[in-house]
């Protein structure tokens, strides 16, 4: 977080609340707030190798796909929230993304669940309700043109994906399982506004 907060040149301090959210949300005990305070400062410094670390969380999380989505999923929390992923930002983190394995996909979904979850709590002014409905088909990986079938269909398979009692069965700390909820619950919401637009039965 600390070197994505730096990208642009300096840290706000809508960066650090940013990321002190984060920690927040994940409910670290004070011990763990203070060495992620730590990583972040060090991610800020000049000689941080932003390549070594990502390749070292690469071998870390090795057959832990998941684990890896989850991190980007979390810098992205934070960089919305710090910088709204202006600048240098977006495409730091794309390409940390997909230097993890991600597609180009599974980093617009994340961005578009994150964006669609910020307005149904009224975080940003002003709604654009075509520009929700895009993101949640983006959430869910179907477009406007699919069918109710497949759209309910690939909402089954992104609940399935990201449920939280599967996701601790992988592997999942029980630290971040708050996060797998939170990404449950945009999954229902992105699917709740399509069906709504849509007037789906189901």
């Amino acid at each position: 977080m600390g070197c994505l907060a730096k990208a642009d040149g300096r840290v706000s301090e809508q960066e650090i609340a940013a990321a002190r959210g984060v920690m927040t949300q994940l409910r670290l005990s004070a011990a763990q707030v203070h060495s992620a305070i730590e990583h972040f400062t060090e991610g800020k410094q000049a000689q941080f190798d932003l390549q070594a670390e990502v390749a070292e969380l690469n071998r870390a999380c090795l057959g832990r796909p998941h684990l890896k989505r989850v991190f980007v999923e979390l810098q992205m929390r934070a960089a919305l929230a710090g910088n709204d992923l202006e600048g240098p930002v977006r495409p730091m983190l794309a390409s940390i993304a997909a230097r993890l394995g991600l597609s180009g996909l599974e980093f617009a979904q994340i961005e578009a669940a994150l964006r669609i979850h910020a307005r149904a709590f009224g975080q940003p002014p002003g709604r654009d309700a075509a520009q929700d409905l895009e993101r949640a088909y983006s959430v869910l990986g179907v477009r406007p043109g699919d069918s109710d079938h497949d759209i309910v269909k690939a909402y089954r398979r992104q609940l399935s994906r990201n449920h939280p009692d599967k996701l601790k069965a992988n592997g999942l700390p029980d630290s971040m399982l708050e996060h797998a909820k939170q990404r449950t619950q945009q999954v229902i919401e992105a699917f709740e506004l399509i069906r709504d637009r849509r007037g789906m039965k189901t």
